[in-house]
């Protein structure tokens, strides 16, 4: 009887003990050691568990851990270490019982992984060496996992000397281990504030995992970066601290890809790939403007951030029979590229580029400060519009176009890049035109007024049979003395600097007009202005006008000049040729002498014809004043009223030298 009292009692103390166990959970810092001393020999790092330890029965049997470090036995700047919130693991009573603990949910909560970059590879590691042998690997104990949740997790990737520190946040993910040793993982994460998500199946060997063919599938979604869903299939081998990575194939979108790829994890990471692309779709996130914002916009100050090349090594080649980048189009294409401790080149040729081909090289230099860039390309047969709009947003070209390309610069920001961009152009556009500009029409408003902008309309063009022109480019400033345009019913000639920094203009061109149906093929040379045309201010809406100060230069060819294109742009009996005609004493065409009676009534009106065009020729030069003044062209050969005094708050003063070009220009018009 005595037996069965102390039985009862025993089992009822059993059953008070399991529910306050099941309510409150039990201190169990005694298996602090126990669980140190595991992860120690498992893995070589030592944990340090800060915060509690228990163990709770409800609603099963779990072990609960905060606030653990995990880091080698010496911590130094360029070393790993892994931080976590807390980690659960809720195991079954019977597997503890039988002494192969089965864990059925490992719940990791904010881990943070430290992973340090490094600049060069360690020359004394050998990748192809295995790992030191776990308990597992031998064929010990070993816990069993059947499914493991990462919340908010973060990777650190940081260099202290650099003072360079790159995070990828907000990774979730979960893990399912099958009973087939088959594990499903997804999840997602935010890396470079571009969000992903993730999901990845494997068939896991037993062990030892070491230079065994490991099957994996890969689905990524990554709208910011790809156009379309990635998934791909794989064999993955481990070969020391070498991942080999054999028989890719997969889509990305409507394209499917193959290739192969390898990453060496020794030191710095070494990536070697060679994937060949059915087509490839890469999107861009820059900000689509129309073509005027960029021209009266400025460069952009900012920070565009490339020190992440000094951390990683690679060899790439990269085919496609078709290329997307944004809007630009490239087909086929085979690039060969190479990044070694900072340096990264790129290498191309028979880039096919909008029924054209492209051949060139690119580097980057980040290893040292500002990053410097150098690029060489020549471009052959290629549509200069598509090709314009694509890359610049600029569609006022269309032709075949040929060029030369050679440059280099440094800076961290597309003002900076602009500003120290050095290096020679040179470019040919053939049978083509100019799209929304119609250049004769800009010269014959020249003799009535100056002009500001381009003087655009949708109808309007300029056919070209050729535009050509190369510029020395030194220090963001790109100087041409050889402009030549060669249209149908024009013709162009010029010099000037284009501020590629400032996005300004300051161009001195002599415009001659073809008014015959025979084109620049006639025999007579076509009718020029007669004075340059001066372009000049932001390249968007510069001003456009005669260079009067040109007429001082020489009164002789100007007043010829004139002359000339009143008859051509006028006609011989009508218009500015025939008033001019007709107040110099000239009859029907120029050079044709008029009869000595009217030789001094024409003197007489062509001193005041003189006068008053030295007037209206003083207010064109008001644009390099800063106004913006309008040319009027007399209405009638009557003697023309001097200007009226200028009024004490009008901001400018007359210029000067208004009574000796007065005084040339009634010479010219009274011989």
């Amino acid at each position: 009887m005595r037996i069965l009292k102390f039985a009862g009692a025993a089992v009822a103390a059993l059953v008070v003990i399991a529910v306050l166990l099941s309510i409150v959970g039990v201190p169990s810092g005694f298996l602090t050691a126990t669980i140190q001393e595991r992860v120690e020999r498992e893995t070589g790092y030592r944990l340090t568990i800060a915060g509690s330890t228990k163990i709770g029965l409800w609603p099963s049997l779990n072990v609960t851990l905060h606030d653990l470090t995990f880091e080698p036995p010496v911590v130094t700047g360029t070393t790993k270490r892994v931080t976590v919130g807390s980690v659960q693991a809720d195991v079954t009573l019977a597997s503890v019982w039988s002494g192969h603990p089965e864990v059925t949910e490992l719940v990791i909560t904010h881990p943070t992984v430290y992973v340090p970059l490094r600049r060069e590879r360690d020359p004394n590691v050998n990748p192809s060496a295995p790992p030191a042998a776990s308990a597992t690997d031998a064929g010990g104990e070993a816990f069993a996992v059947k499914r493991v949740k990462i919340a908010d997790a973060t990777i650190v990737l940081f260099h202290l000397r650099d003072r360079v520190e790159r995070r990828i946040e907000d990774i979730n993910a979960e893990a399912v281990i099958g009973g087939d040793r088959k594990i499903s993982v997804t999840g997602s994460a935010l890396a470079s504030e571009h969000p992903l998500k993730f999901a990845i199946k494997a068939a896991m060997p037993a062990p030892p995992l070491q230079r065994q063919n490991i099957p994996v599938e890969l689905t990524i979604d990554a709208s910011d970066l790809l156009t379309g869903q990635l998934t791909a299939k794989a064999e993955a081998r481990l070969n020391g601290s070498i991942v080999m990575i054999n028989g890719v194939t997969g889509t990305i979108g409507d394209g499917t890809f193959n290739g192969w790829a390898s990453v060496d994890l020794s030191s710095k990471p070494l990536v070697k790939l060679d994937l060949d692309f059915q087509r490839l779709d890469i999107a861009t996130s820059k900000e689509r403007a129309t073509t005027g914002s960029l021209g009266s916009q400025p460069w952009s100050n900012a920070t565009i951030d490339l020190s992440r090349l000094n951390y990683v090594d690679a060899q790439a080649r990269i085919s496609a029979a078709a290329l997307d980048i944004g809007d630009a189009h490239f087909a086929p294409v085979a690039i060969d590229t190479a990044l070694v401790n900072g340096v990264f080149k790129a290498a191309f040729s028979n880039l096919g580029l909008y029924e054209g081909q492209a051949s060139g090289q690119l580097s980057v230099d980040v290893s040292a400060g500002d990053p410097a860039y150098a690029f060489s390309c020549d471009l052959a047969g290629v549509r200069a519009l598509p090709l314009l709009k694509s890359t610049a947003d600029f569609d006022k070209l269309d032709g075949k176009l040929q060029a030369k390309i050679a440059v280099r610069t440094s800076g961290t920001s597309q003002r900076a890049m602009m500003s120290a961009l050095s290096g020679q152009v040179f470019a040919v556009f053939a049978d083509g035109s100019i799209r929304g500009l119609n250049v004769a029409q800009m010269v014959r408003q020249l003799t009535s007024g100056t002009l500001s902008g381009w003087q655009e309309g949708k109808e309007q063009a300029t056919d070209l049979s050729q535009l050509a022109a190369s510029f020395r480019i030194d220090k963001g400033l790109a100087t041409t003395t050889d402009i030549n345009l060669v249209g149908p019913l024009v013709k162009m000639t010029g010099a000037g600097t284009i501020d590629l920094a400032a996005k300004a203009v300051a161009l001195r061109v002599e415009p001659k007009l073809v008014l015959t149906t025979e084109g620049q093929g006639r025999a007579s040379d076509p009718v020029g202005l007669g004075i340059p045309v001066m372009i000049d201010g932001p390249w968007a809406s510069p001003r456009i006008y005669p260079d009067m100060a040109g007429v001082l230069d020489n009164p002789d060819a100007a007043y010829a000049k004139l002359k000339e294109m009143g008859k051509g742009l006028f006609g011989n009996s009508g218009g500015l040729g025939g008033m001019l005609g007709g107040l110099t004493g000239n009859s029907g065409s120029a050079g044709t002498s008029g009869n000595g009676s009217s030789g001094g009534a024409s003197d007489g009106i062509g001193s005041r014809l003189g006068e008053t065009l030295g007037n209206l020729l003083q207010q064109g030069l008001a644009p390099r004043r800063g106004q913006n003044r309008t040319l009027a062209a007399p209405s009638s050969p009557a003697p023309a009223e001097p200007p009226p005094a200028q009024a004490d708050n009008e901001p400018d003063a007359p210029p000067q030298d208004s009574a000796a070009m007065n005084e040339v220009l009634k010479q010219l018009f009274s011989r």
